[in-house]
């Protein structure tokens, strides 16, 4: 569990307003209050085109907010110098990063510039902390490996590694798993959780996979298409109602009971309760009865009643006086089903 800071707040917004300065344009956002403290794992989420990046880029100071205050560990932003700030906050954006032809290492090794001597040398104990970053996300063995070889994954691990290198109080990492294969995804966001509750950092992460939100956020920032911050605990945005409203489409909508986005189309519209031990098979069964359209219903409900088994090693499931074995002939089964 993440244990909250005793010193100064890492970031704090009071009455903020971002979007794009000229004359006659109305803010992007206004009104934001926003806290983020030590040990904090703040998800940003929200349609294409809702701000997340704006706000992100104006919290750390590439972009003048148009009005209010950003305060990074109790200083206001305006107040920081660049140098200074290099100390307080490491990011991660999704510009795309051209670094020629430095290896992994270099790259890496940019985040303890802030802190060194006036010849930019590295000490043994700033070499060991860009060794550490890289093994944390998962380049171990490739320092050496020039940047321009590296996937695109790749590179988004090293920029990542840079940022953990730097050592801030508050980490803000822009779509860092842009790129990057579902294990990795997981294994980036394990790592930021990680940073916040056992690093003690605050970490403000903004991402398009919803599902690994709501898993992982301390906090669930939301940004809709209308440009408005909700903030508050992943299951209190999921029952609200809010996550629906920010997301839902004409051929999707995000389903409160299962936490994941699902088809609007009518489906099979059959109710079925799950009969069987509790465990995998019983678990994708249920997933494929929602793929088909079907309600899981609980016991004693007036509904169709399939019971899970093991057969030969191979799932099994009786509907209706038929026995079937695998997914597919479930399936198959189901869709004979439907009504006319």
């Amino acid at each position: 569990m993440r244990a909250p800071g005793n010193g100064p707040l890492p970031l704090r917004a009071k009455k903020l307003a971002i979007g794009w300065k000229g004359r006659g344009r109305e803010p992007l956002s206004s009104g934001i209050d926003l806290v983020v403290d030590s040990g904090d794992f703040a998800v940003l989420v929200g349609p294409n085109g809702s701000g997340k990046s704006t706000l992100l880029r104006t919290l750390v100071g590439l972009q003048p907010a148009l009005s209010g205050s950003v305060e990074l560990c109790g200083t206001e932003l305006r107040r920081i110098s660049v140098e200074e700030r290099a100390t307080r906050v490491a990011c991660v954006f999704t510009d795309r990063a051209d670094s020629g032809y430095l290896s992994v290492f270099d790259v890496a090794a940019f985040g303890r510039y802030p802190y060194t001597d006036s010849r930019n040398r590295l000490g043994p104990e700033d070499a060991a902390l860009v060794e550490r970053s890289i093994a944390a996300v998962g380049l171990a063995g490739l320092e050496d490996r020039r940047f321009s070889e590296l996937s695109d994954g790749e590179r988004q691990k090293a920029l990542v590694a840079r940022a953990i290198a730097q050592d801030c109080p508050l980490l803000v990492l822009d779509e860092p798993t842009a790129f990057l294969d579902a294990p990795a995804r997981v294994e980036i966001f394990h790592l930021a959780r990680v940073l916040a509750h056992s690093g003690g950092k605050a970490v403000v992460f903004s991402t398009h996979d919803i599902d690994q939100a709501l898993r992982y956020a301390d906090t669930l920032l939301l940004m809709d298409r209308g440009h408005r911050l909700e903030k508050g605990a992943p299951e209190d945005l999921a029952v609200s109602g809010a996550i629906g409203r920010a997301f839902d489409g004409e051929s999707f909508r995000f389903d409160v009971s299962t936490g994941s986005f699902r088809s609007a189309e009518r489906g099979i519209g059959l109710k079925v309760e799950l009969v069987g031990p509790e465990g995998p098979i019983k678990d994708w069964t249920g997933r494929l009865l929602e793929r088909l359209g079907c309600t899981v219903c609980r016991a004693g409900s007036e509904a169709s009643a399939i019971r899970v088994s093991l057969l030969d090693d191979r799932p099994a499931f009786e509907l209706g006086g038929r026995l079937v074995q695998g997914y597919s002939e479930l399936a198959r089964l189901l869709e004979e089903l439907l009504p006319d």
